[in-house]
């Protein structure tokens, strides 16, 4: 007598051997299976990739970050001066603090801060030694903060009352000419007009800074505009320039332009990614060397996975032969191993965050890796890494691998039960 099953029953059956098909391929089916060191460095070669770009990532925009920070410290964002100055570091019109973008730039919005400078070229001499300088003067409306993470020795000066010495001056000025803290020595100013001759003026050091960029390092030391303004006969209203701080660089150009529109058409204004193209240019690099880095890393991390994937196929012949003899179709059972291999992915993503957030944050508190500031203008590499960009890399590593991973599993449906089941 024939017994027929019903539609409920043959659901079940499915399902049932659905379950144990998967119960077969899972990681502690395959551990002593011929596939097992497949899985494993493949799970390797995933942890290693994401490793790889989470650092990529974050000393790539570390620097960046990092360098702009140091550049806009020194110079601001966007600078507004004379047109006779050019660009120029050195102050030679002056410029009238009665502006109407002075001391707050209300008609346009995202402007931190804006301050009045005055630059002079100078020479330092001691009784042994002498340096060319640039003497930054800086008022009352100077914003010490973005400073004074690079005070290594002493402290800020105080501009607030009446004129006097006080200067900053790097710490490579000061090894180079024998120059401790609280200690006085003379500077010499040559105006630029004319064989006049040189203003001397007698500095005390009250602050040593070491910014890690050797550009201003080499050059720079900051008192009170006040010397400057009487050298060149100036007023106290007036300025060789003007600094302006925004709070979003990404937005440099855009609120250049919106600025030069809002000043008078007797000043200029210029981005320091004008003044300092040739940096600003070499930092984009980074962005080409990092997207480089995570194409290689991810297509390393594929082909892995699809050779592995592969393998547990190939393995698992006679299992898909069994499971189309029972009636499960191509894609459910393509699901079984894509689900697997999600796992792999997944456990070869923790351990590459958990090693490359580990080694950033070494990196971070302890600043393993030295730089030469003369290359990278940093002494210590920087690392930024957020939320978000994290998130980014683990979402498009995993989107990635499992998308291409489709191509392989199609082999599955060229596999027909009759043969699969007698493969060995």
């Amino acid at each position: 007598m024939r017994h027929s099953l019903s539609l409920r029953q043959i659901k079940t059956i499915l399902n049932l051997s659905y379950f144990i098909a998967k119960r077969l391929i899972t990681p502690a089916a395959y551990k002593s299976s011929i596939s097992a060191p497949i899985i494993k460095i493949a799970i390797t070669a995933i942890a290693i990739g994401m490793v790889m770009m989470i650092i990529s990532v974050a000393t790539g925009i570390g620097l960046q970050q990092k360098i702009r920070q140091k550049v806009s410290a020194f110079n601001g964002h966007i600078i507004i001066s004379s047109y006779t100055d050019n660009q120029s570091d050195v102050s030679t019109d002056p410029i009238s603090l009665h502006q109407n973008f002075y001391p707050k730039f209300k008609t346009i919005e995202g402007i931190q801060n804006i301050q009045g400078v005055a630059s002079m070229h100078g020479m330092i001499r001691t009784a042994t030694a002498f340096e060319g300088i640039l003497y930054k003067g800086v008022g009352k409306d100077y914003n010490w903060k973005l400073i004074d993470e690079y005070i290594v020795e002493g402290r800020i000066p105080n501009f607030m009352g009446e004129l006097n010495n006080e200067v900053i001056i790097s710490q490579y000025l000061a090894n180079r000419l024998n120059l401790k803290l609280n200690q006085s020595f003379n500077t010499f100013f040559l105006k630029e007009e004319g064989n006049k001759m040189p203003k001397s003026r007698r500095f005390k050091i009250v602050g040593i800074f070491n910014s890690g960029f050797q550009e201003f390092d080499a050059t720079y030391i900051i008192g009170d505009i006040r010397h400057l303004q009487r050298i060149n006969k100036w007023t106290q209203d007036q300025v060789g320039s003007f600094e302006v701080f925004i709070n979003d660089f990404t937005k440099i150009k855009e609120k250049t332009e919106q600025v030069y529109n809002e000043t008078a058409s007797t000043l200029n204004t210029h981005s320091i990614t004008e003044k300092y193209y040739y940096i600003f240019e070499w930092l984009h690099l980074f962005d080409f060397n990092i997207l480089v880095i995570l194409i290689i890393m991810i297509i390393v991390a594929t082909i892995n996975m699809v050779v592995a994937l592969l393998v547990l196929i190939l393995e698992r012949t006679q299992m898909i032969g069994i499971l189309k003899s029972q009636g499960a179709n191509n894609w459910m059972i393509r699901k079984i191993f894509l689900y697997n291999a999600a796992y792999l992915i997944l456990r070869g993503i923790f351990w590459g965050n958990l090693i490359g957030i580990g080694l950033i944050a070494i990196q971070h508190y302890f600043g393993v890796i030295q730089l030469n500031p003369e290359s990278y203008y940093v002494t210590t590499a920087p690392v930024y890494i957020t939320i978000g960009y994290m998130l980014a890399l683990n979402v498009l590593t995993i989107f990635i691998c499992l998308l291409v991973l489709l191509i392989p599993s199609y082999i599955i449906t060229k596999i027909a039960p009759a043969k699969s089941i007698r493969f060995d």
